[in-house]
């Protein structure tokens, strides 16, 4: 194949290393070609992005104060980054465990910040240890038949049930007609004693919360096209591994670069489940009625987003505006 632009060869690969391989997974990306001391050096360098938006993650967590789960489940997204580098670096089963393992785990991070949020203690207590069995036995079955085929529909599984449940509570919140927005809702509230926005404030929420749920779908929109687009790439990597490495071989390097699958699919996993944490970030501080408090800022759709608070804090750490009612 004619190739136009400049280019250099790829080197021969040879002994790794790290080698043996031990993992039960090998990549499409030809093994220690560029260095001895990584076995797949484009799947491990992409795993950067996952470890740079895990700290930028972290570090908004604890700026802007938000729920602890969050914070939690960017050091879990953080782990398994880094799991990821150490498992293509390596090729190690240790490693591959370290790494996918951490992604069912931080999953069911997420699943409990979904199901948990307003319920009585008893009940978080029992979804907690639920999970925690869940996650136990999802690691000991897969080490026992050491299939990654399981490990993937066990992610997917738990991955749209969390995608789905906050889909819901979304629309449920935030869609005027699904809130105690009519008449005869604020009629009631009078009569429990319970306070009622006036309708001018009710009108404006209505209207914030519908531009909220607008960006809010975008966002779900666009990290889902994402995600399930790294995906698609993931399989035709696997499927049609073998022209692929005669097409890289073909148009030499840096350009086949362009054509590592896996690699993409960390990029592109790795913005989707970033939107993901941010998209629940925003959605709690909703649940919590304090949409006035936080705001989004995401200038373009090619930055990355985060949530900051719009209000500040004061020496006890409470916000110092006044919500009107």
């Amino acid at each position: 194949m004619w190739w136009p632009l400049p280019s250099f060869p790829y080197p021969p690969s040879k002994d790794g290393f790290w080698n043996p391989v031990t993992s039960t997974l090998n990549w499409c990306e030809e093994d220690y070609y560029a260095t001895i001391y990584s076995a797949e050096i484009v799947n491990t360098l992409t795993n950067l992005l996952f470890m740079g938006l895990g700290v930028k993650g972290i570090i908004s967590c604890r700026r802007n104060q938000h729920d602890q789960i969050f914070l939690v489940a960017y050091l879990g997204y953080l782990v398994v980054g880094t799991g990821s580098f150490l498992f293509h670096s390596t090729l190690k089963y240790p490693m591959q465990l370290v790494d996918e393992l951490s992604m069912i785990y931080t999953t069911c991070l997420m699943v409990y910040a979904s199901f948990s949020y307003t319920r009585p203690t008893h009940v978080r207590l029992i979804l907690g240890i639920s999970l925690a069995l869940l996650s136990v036995l999802i690691t000991l079955y897969y080490h026992y038949i050491q299939d990654p085929v399981f490990h993937q529909v066990a992610y997917a599984i738990l991955t749209t049930v969390v995608v789905l449940r906050s889909m819901h509570t979304m629309e449920v919140t935030l869609r005027p007609r699904w809130r105690n927005s009519r008449e005869e809702d604020r009629l009631e509230r009078q009569r429990q004693g319970l306070p009622v926005p006036t309708k001018e404030r009710q009108h404006y929420e209505n209207v914030r919360d519908m531009k909220t749920l607008k960006t809010m779908w975008f966002m779900v929109a666009y990290g889902l096209s994402i995600f399930l687009g790294g995906f698609a790439i993931w399989n035709l990597d696997n499927y049609f591994c073998s022209s692929i490495r005669r097409w890289r071989r073909q148009v030499g390097l840096p350009w086949g670069i362009l054509l590592e699958g896996h690699g993409w699919w960390h990029v592109m996993t790795g913005v989707g489940a970033y939107l993901y944490i941010i998209w629940g970030i925003w959605l709690r501080h909703c649940l919590n009625g304090r949409q006035d408090d936080y705001h989004l800022r995401w200038a373009h759709f090619w930055h990355f987003p985060e949530v900051i608070r719009t209000t500040p804090i004061s020496d006890n750490g409470v916000s110092r505006a006044k919500k009107s009612t």
